[in-house]
């Protein structure tokens, strides 16, 4: 089936879904991402998802299967996307080493840090970077919230550099790695964001945790990996950061809340026309210092696409769909968020999951081919692990044949 007839169906289904059901309703419904309760089916995300009111889920280790936990992961995902009348984004943050949802106690393939690909050659990166992405493709999700390209500039920084989770401090390397995971990431069908624009890299402090100012860390290098990957055309989405920079935007706002640097620098200055997801806006560098109504408000005039609600983030409350959509409703019809902003966002989201739409059969085909990819990978990853231990375990018994007799001062010998 070519790409042109996929694109035809593709519009079809959402014309129809769009005179089917309230056009503003639906459109509001793809600029919202949210997490889901537990490891199973939850009826009460699964009707959000099936009125159109959540375009978009992200899954966290919570939500994996104790048991049999691909195939158990697989069958909530599939449910989902079986539900959605628009194709439905399905993410996850598989960057590797610390920020890994798939571990290897479930099953699945061993990965490892930036910190650790940025030491590897490219061939290494490729390996490690196909093994996660054929998971994910196998699974069903179909976007990874990675790479970072943040810089690690600050070595002491708690959330990027402490936990390995930038490739360097060099801008120039971050991008030669960043290009081979996006690439082989495509090569499998799956989706990437670059994070934390506009650079988390100097920061001193944890976004989770409150207010990070950088404004006196921060450099115009760290805009280089983004500015690169765009003019390059790997950068299919972005995710912001809730740093403050007043170097950038004097207000004192976040990133994700500041027009001057999403619409401004991100847009305007670097060019970029996709998708912008937020990072979490349950993080307390929000939750604390905003209000949801504001923090919604200003995040939309910002020029963020898709707002991302977690309610995975400890001591924040919960945000459900309905109180969310209802926020961003409500500003339309006073008019203080103008129509086309939403507009502007629901052409970015379609764009983006045109590139989704495939016949049943098409997903079958590539879904069994990413499974048997997948299956090498793995396999492969398990033979060099035998073979690293066969080779210890020989070492080691070498090393004791020689111990010299304490007696006699001469090497033992191996008893029969």
């Amino acid at each position: 089936m070519n790409r042109i007839f996929l694109s035809v169906i593709f519009y079809s289904l959402f014309s129809a879904t769009l005179h089917s059901q309230d056009s503003l309703s639906i459109k509001i419904g793809q600029m919202i991402l949210i997490g889901i309760p537990k490891a199973e089916v939850d009826k009460a995300v699964l009707e959000e998802v099936r009125n159109g009111k959540a375009g978009s889920l992200i899954f966290f280790e919570k939500n994996i299967p104790a048991k049999n936990s691909y195939m158990g992961l697989k069958k909530v995902i599939w449910t989902y996307k079986q539900a959605a009348p628009i194709p439905l984004l399905v993410g996850i943050d598989q960057e590797g080493g610390r920020v890994n949802r798939l571990k290897e106690k479930y099953g699945f393939p061993r990965s490892v840090s930036a910190a650790n690909l940025g030491k590897m050659p490219l061939d290494s990166v490729r390996f490690y970077s196909e093994s996660t992405a054929a998971t994910l493709a196998g699974l069903g999700f179909n976007i990874n919230f990675s790479p970072v390209v943040d810089l690690a500039s600050n070595p002491d920084n708690p959330i990027i550099a402490r936990p390995e989770r930038a490739y360097s401090k060099s801008p120039d390397s971050v991008i030669l790695y960043a290009r081979e995971v996006i690439r082989t990431h495509q090569r499998l069908g799956v989706l990437t964001s670059l994070k934390h624009f506009p650079g988390h890299g100097s920061s001193k402090d944890d976004t989770h945790m409150g207010l990070t100012d950088v404004t006196d860390t921060w450099k115009e290098d760290e805009l280089k990996p983004y500015k690169v990957l765009i003019e390059e055309g790997l950068a299919e989405s972005v995710m912001t950061s809730h740093i403050v920079n007043k170097k950038l935007d004097p207000s004192g706002n976040p990133g994700t809340l500041s027009n001057k640097i999403i619409q401004g620098i991100l847009r305007d200055r670097l060019g970029f026309s996709g998708v912008v997801f937020t990072d979490d806006m349950q993080m307390h560098a929000i939750t604390k210092y905003y209000g949801l109504e504001e923090a919604i408000r200003l995040t939309i005039l910002a020029g963020v696409d898709i707002l991302t609600f977690s309610n995975n983030i400890s001591g924040s409350q919960d945000r459900t769909v309905d109180k969310v959509h209802a926020i961003i409703r409500g500003y339309v019809e006073n008019g203080t968020i103008p129509q086309s902003r939403i507009d502007e966002s629901y052409k970015r989201i379609m764009a983006l999951k045109k590139n989704l739409s495939m016949s049943a059969a098409d997903y079958r085909a590539e879904l069994k081919r990413s499974e048997e990819h997948a299956k090498r990978v793995y396999e492969e990853s398990l033979r060099q692990a035998n073979e690293a231990r066969a080779i210890a375990k020989e070492a080691a018994e070498k090393e004791v044949q020689v111990q010299p007799d304490q007696s006699t001062g001469k090497p033992k010998k191996k008893k029969k």
